[in-house]
């Protein structure tokens, strides 16, 4: 079997979301250590990286724990609500592009290369951030309560997103910036262009790093998809 190359190009590219096109992070940051606060603690900031990429569940079941309170099914879907609300607020306005990224995205579409939003989001959370990021980027969107509680780092998400397109996994490249997202992707057989934002990512099979996606383009996801599979 013929490896893929930089000529052959991928056939579908898989875009993470908060971090990675859109700044949101920031946002989720207000919210977070909000609601640590309305538990009667605090979050620092090596606490709050650790929840860079992860799910509400995960998260609300972290916040109890780290301010002291019984995390029970009860209390993470109450935490869970309060956040979905804090951020929905939030996520309302229009939010801040990461740099290059809306550029990538449109040389993409114009290439005819399908791509997928694959995000730890919710669906109704990331309803909101396409307000800004635009919909008809997107053939598919996979969103974090949409994978059977499998979330990144698992490889569902990113295996879910590649059956939607009909696409081989190991012909996409993924587009990430969290450590779970990148492991995710990896694990799923994707090339992974990491592009690292609020919190560093280990260098692993299939990761090709880049310091933003200022002049990201069909030519150069080749050269990320021929890279990761050497």
């Amino acid at each position: 079997m013929t490896e893929p190359s930089a000529l052959d190009g991928p056939v579908a590219v898989l875009w993470d979301m908060d971090g990675t096109l859109v700044d949101s992070e920031k946002l989720w940051d207000v919210a977070l250590y909000e609601a640590a606060e309305s538990l009667g603690g605090s979050l620092n900031e090596q606490q709050r990286a650790t929840l860079v990429g992860s799910n509400m569940d995960s998260t609300a079941r972290y916040l109890l724990e780290v301010t002291g309170r019984a995390a029970t099914a009860e209390a993470i879907a109450e935490m869970g609500a309060w956040i979905r609300q804090r951020t929905s607020s939030l996520f309302d306005d229009e939010l801040p592009w990461r740099p290059g990224a809306a550029e990538a995205l449109a040389a993409v579409r114009a290439a005819g290369i399908p791509s997928a939003l694959v995000t730890s989001t919710e669906r109704s959370l990331t309803e909101l951030a396409l307000n800004t990021i635009g919909r008809d980027f997107f053939a598919v969107t996979v969103c974090g309560d949409e994978v059977d509680g499998l979330n990144k780092p698992h490889p569902r998400p990113y295996l879910k997103a590649a059956e939607l397109l009909g696409a081989d996994p190991a012909r996409t490249v993924a587009v990430e910036d969290s450590p779970p997202g990148a492991e995710s992707a990896a694990a799923a057989g994707c090339a992974v262009l990491v592009v690292p934002n609020d919190v560093p990512v280990a260098p692993g099979p299939r990761r090709i790093f880049r310091g933003s996606l200022v002049g990201v383009d069909p030519a150069v996801l080749g050269e990320v998809l021929a890279a990761a599979q050497r």
